[in-house]
């Protein structure tokens, strides 16, 4: 057993997975062998969940049932609804309403009862965890503002249907393509830490509530799900700045400033996420006639690409650099940007689950003791 200490566990194999892969130098991600920009370009998110959980992408009759199954579990109980309302009043953060939905969701499950080794009824608690996230996140924000939460749509798409929820508008095309093709983006991404801690805790056969619940609380984390809000809350300054978008950038970055939104600590080149949200995000500003975001991005980006102006070799646009500007764009609340990264992530999170414990073993990695050593403990009145 080697005793070499890889602190993050940085360069540890600790499963194998045909989930997704990632190729950080050629900027490659890959869903079950379907190049990511194919899945969003060619399939609805629907799709992507579906050859997420089942290993290849459904024929017409399976999308069918499949996306009739998600609506029919849409519906939250007004037990939830109640919780959110309480939560809403406290001002509580949207990540922390969104962990307190989904753990809630249990005490309404179906199927309370079933064997945890029984992977068929996990995937059946997921999917209705899945589904219920969008409905638990439009409540949330429509009950902080005073407003009365909608009911699903079950004639709206998966992505459709929660900007319905949400602003309470039928979005438009390109909207609800622009998301559909976000949330394909980011459901899934190799063993980051979100997708590693609901491994974790499925390891030891807790439900899928348990784990996915996990996952929201480790996507949490500012060094994990918040950087698109920072680069939108960037923007925004540069924006009230009312400075040249190239000058503005010049003087942070002499400065010692760091531009959210880029490097990652995977890809050395631009993150192919971002190459697709940047065209969604230039179909959105075409569409709504409003192209400052897209013109703030471009010229930092542009500054930024110059080999003498980066801060380090290797340093490129992520996912987070236009999907911040992209959902701000749409219209969406700026803190509720990592709950949406958790809506898109939790078909993956699910899928990481059930492969691992198709050949379960419980995690349990060691630590390295470097504390006292040969104490003996002195009596109370002694000390």
């Amino acid at each position: 057993m080697s005793d070499q200490l890889k602190k993050g566990l940085e360069g540890v194999l600790v499963a194998e997975s045909s989930l997704s892969y990632i190729d950080g130098d050629a900027g490659k991600l890959v869903y079950r062998g379907y190049d990511i920009e194919d899945l969003a370009r060619n399939a609805s998110f629907e799709e992507v969940l579906y050859l997420l959980w089942n290993g290849e992408l459904p024929t017409e009759e399976q999308l069918a049932e499949f996306s009739d199954g998600l609506s029919e579990e849409q519906a939250i109980d007004q037990s939830v609804i109640d919780t959110l309302a309480a939560l809403a009043e406290a001002d509580e953060r949207p990540m922390a309403a969104l962990r307190t939905g989904v753990s809630m969701l249990s005490a309404t499950e179906p199927e309370p009862d079933a064997d945890p080794e029984d992977l068929d009824a996990a995937r059946r608690k997921g999917r209705r965890i899945v589904a219920k996230i969008p409905t638990i996140l439009g409540a949330y924000d429509r009950l902080r503002r005073g407003e009365e939460p909608l009911d699903p749509d079950p004639s709206l798409s998966y992505a459709g249907n929660f900007l319905y929820m949400l602003t309470g508008e039928q979005p438009t095309d390109v909207a609800e393509e622009t998301f559909d093709m976000a949330l394909t983006l980011h459901a899934d991404h190799g063993l980051n830490a979100s997708t590693f801690t609901a491994m974790v805790i499925g390891s030891t056969y807790a439900d899928v509530y348990s784990s996915l619940t996990g996952g929201v609380g480790a996507l949490s984390g500012p060094l994990h799900g918040g950087a698109n809000q920072d680069v939108i809350e960037t923007l925004l300054e540069l924006d009230e700045s009312g400075q040249d978008p190239l000058e503005w950038v010049k003087e942070q970055t002499e400065q010692g400033r760091r531009i959210p939104g880029w490097g990652h600590r995977v890809y050395n080149v631009k993150d192919p996420r971002a190459r697709i949200l940047q065209a969604k995000l230039e179909d959105l500003s075409e569409e709504s006639g409003e192209t400052k975001w897209l013109d703030y991005t471009s010229a930092i980006e542009t500054y930024l690409t110059e080999e003498k102006n980066l801060p380090e070799k290797g340093i490129a646009p992520n996912v987070d650099y236009y999907s911040g500007a992209v959902y701000y764009q749409l219209g969406i609340p700026i803190d509720m940007y990592t709950p949406i990264f958790a809506m898109a992530r939790c078909g993956g999170w699910l899928a990481h689950v059930l492969e691992y414990q198709e050949d379960n073993r419980l995690i349990r990695p060691r630590g390295r003791y470097v504390g006292a050593e040969d104490r003996t403990v002195t009596p109370i009145d002694e000390r």
